[in-house]
């Protein structure tokens, strides 16, 4: 895939490090305010798109992507159960359930850490989500190398 204008690349350099940010923020905030892990690995997803849209990639890179990317969709996955599972193993002799918050000292409304462990499951959601879609990606771009007219 070949790169775009000298404009676009301006832009796009510029831009997806403030779409990138953002998309961490919604992740990070999404216990408190409208959003998670699933709208945060979207967001993520689209600025990583948008530099790969606006400097191109070759065949290599796109074989490296999608192999990080697979990666990372695998630690999310395993990670976010990892979240669901430590509430079940560490609260075995008492009441163990899975989902059990890991923090439950933590507990002051409207603050970041007020939420237990849902920021480390949004977290996990969103490397996943943000993987996943980056591998569509590329997978669609890289189509076109396949299906030739």
């Amino acid at each position: 895939m070949s790169g775009m204008t000298p404009i676009v690349k301006v832009i796009a350099r510029t831009v997806a490090g403030f779409i990138f940010v953002y998309g961490c923020y919604i992740i990070l905030y999404g216990h408190l305010s409208p959003g998670g892990g699933f709208a945060g690995g979207a967001i993520v997803a689209a600025g990583l798109i948008l530099s790969r849209l606006a400097f191109g990639t070759s065949a290599a890179q796109e074989r490296s992507t999608s192999i990080s990317s697979s990666i990372f969709e695998s630690s999310g996955g395993i990670l976010f159960l990892l979240v669901a599972v430590l509430g079940l193993v560490i609260f075995a002799q008492g009441a163990g359930f899975f989902f059990k918050n890991l923090f439950p000292e933590f507990g002051k409304g409207g603050t970041l850490v007020s939420a237990g462990s849902i920021p480390l499951s949004n977290i996990a959601i969103g490397i996943k989500v943000g993987a996943a879609m980056l591998s569509i990606f590329v997978v669609l771009a890289s189509t076109k190398y396949i299906f030739k007219e």
